[in-house]
C-alpha cells in the first residue's frame, strides 16, 4: 500500500489523577504529539537523528531520549528539528480541568484514545490540505507502549468513523496500518519524542512552579498552522485556563 505521509506519534507527561502539592505526583498535563512528513522525505529525519548523534558524541546506534539530554544538548536538537521539513501536531490536555476523571480512570488508557481522536482529526486535515495529486494517505506508526493494545486501539478508530461528531478525514486515515514500533527502532518516534517532550515542558511545572518554553520556541517555524491559526490545529487544548492557553500560544506567535 502507498503512503503519501507518515505521521510518528509518541507522548509526555502520564494518565494519573493523583495530583500532590508542589507539582509532585500525577503530571497535571498530558500531551500527545504526531510528527507529520511526507513518505518521499522519510529519510531526512534519518539524517537529523543522525547528524544530532554525531553532534552530541553519541553511539551510532543509541537511541535518543529527550529526557536524559541536558539542557545544552536538547537545544541544538531542537532547532535542527525545527529547520526540518516536517509539521507536526500536538494535543495538550489539563488534567484538572475534567469535570469527570472517573469516566477516564475506569478503563484503561481511555484518556490516551480520546487524545489520539483529537490528534488524528488534526494530522487528518493536514495530510488532506496538502495532498498532491489528490493524495493524502498517512500511515500512522505509534511509539509502543508495551502494556496497550494496539488491536483495541483499532477498534476504537473503527468505531470512531460511525460516530457523526468526529471531524476526522478518513479518506487520509488507514486504520489496518496503524501500528506500533519501539522508541529505538525508528527515528522519526525519537522525534516525535523530542517534540512531545518540548511541549510537555512548556506547560509542565518543576517543583519551583517554573515551565520551559525555550524548546517549543524552536519549534515554532514548522507546526501545523491553518489560515495562520496555531489554536486548535498544532496546538490542541483542553484547558480551562485561558490565561495559560494564551501563554502558550505567545511561544510560537508570528514564526
Amino acid at each position: 500500500m502507498r503512503f503519501d505521509f507518515r505521521v510518528y506519534v509518541d507522548e509526555a507527561g502520564d494518565e494519573g489523577f493523583k495530583f500532590l502539592p508542589n507539582h509532585s505526583g500525577s503530571s497535571r498535563w498530558f500531551v500527545l504529539t504526531a510528527v507529520v512528513i511526507r513518505t518521499a522525505r522519510d529519510s531526512e529525519l534519518l539524517k537529523l537523528a543522525r547528524d544530532v548523534r554525531t553532534l552530541l558524541r553519541k553511539d551510532a546506534k543509541h537511541p535518543l531520549h529527550f529526557r536524559h539530554l541536558r539542557h545544552e544538548q536538547r537545544v541544538p536538537f531542537v532547532r535542527r528539528i525545527g529547520l526540518c521539513a516536517l509539521r507536526h501536531v500536538s494535543v495538550l490536555i489539563y488534567k484538572p480541568s475534567i469535570a469527570d476523571p472517573k469516566a477516564f480512570q475506569q478503563n484503561a488508557y481511555s484518556l490516551y484514545r480520546y487524545a489520539t481522536r483529537l490528534l488524528v482529526e488534526r494530522v487528518s486535515w493536514l495530510c488532506r490540505d496538502n495532498a498532491e495529486d489528490g493524495r493524502s494517505r498517512a500511515e500512522l506508526i505509534f511509539s509502543n507502549r508495551s502494556a496497550m493494545s494496539y488491536d483495541q486501539l483499532r477498534e476504537y478508530l473503527g468505531r470512531l468513523r460511525d460516530c457523526p461528531d468526529v471531524r476526522i478525514h478518513w479518506p487520509s486515515i488507514e486504520i489496518e496500518a496503524v501500528r506500533a514500533v519501539s522508541h529505538e527502532k525508528l527515528a522519526g518516534l525519537q522525534i516525535a519524542d523530542a517534540v512531545a517532550t518540548s511541549v510537555f515542558y512548556a506547560v509542565h511545572r518543576s517543583q519551583y512552579g517554573e515551565v520551559e518554553p525555550g524548546y517549543l520556541r524552536h519549534l515554532a517555524r514548522n507546526i501545523y498552522r491553518n489560515r495562520r491559526s496555531v489554536d486548535g490545529y498544532g496546538l490542541k487544548f483542553w484547558c480551562d485556563q485561558p490565561e495559560e492557553i494564551l501563554r502558550v500560544l505567545a511561544i510560537v506567535a508570528d514564526r
